[in-house]
């Protein structure tokens, strides 16, 4: 199976990804990370205005395999949450890094991005 991985897009440990632009965080989760839980049942998100720091859980999906946790990327306070995703966690598979975003951040440190691995190194890590 082979997965798209963005190159404009950082990656983190947990599998969410970034899109910076300005000073907006796009977050989501990647396409390999979904193909890994299997069928999403359930997707938790956090309340618009939520002040998040790096590495706290933000919510999680639940698929028919396991619960996972959504870890906060980046410092900062939710502007909007895709309430269509959350309401159809079956479409997060179908795209990932376009309509299946899951939240939309301010951010408030943006030197906390440069601790993300590019495209190619998260890539690796997955692939093996």
């Amino acid at each position: 199976m082979s997965f798209e991985y963005p190159e404009n897009l950082k990656y983190m440990d947990s599998h969410e990804y970034v899109r910076l632009e300005g000073d907006v965080a796009t977050i989501g989760i990647s396409a390999f990370a979904i193909d890994q839980l299997g069928d999403i049942v359930f997707i938790e998100l956090p309340e618009v205005g939520d002040e998040l720091s790096q590495g706290e859980t933000m919510g999680n999906i639940e698929s028919v395999k396991a619960v996972e946790d959504i870890y906060a990327p980046i410092n900062g306070t939710v502007l909007e949450c895709n309430t269509d995703i959350a309401d159809s966690p079956e479409e997060l598979a179908a795209d990932p890094y376009g309509s299946g975003w899951l939240l939309k951040m301010k951010v408030s440190v943006s030197e906390t991005i440069d601790q993300a691995m590019t495209a190619s190194e998260y890539q690796a890590k997955v692939e093996g």
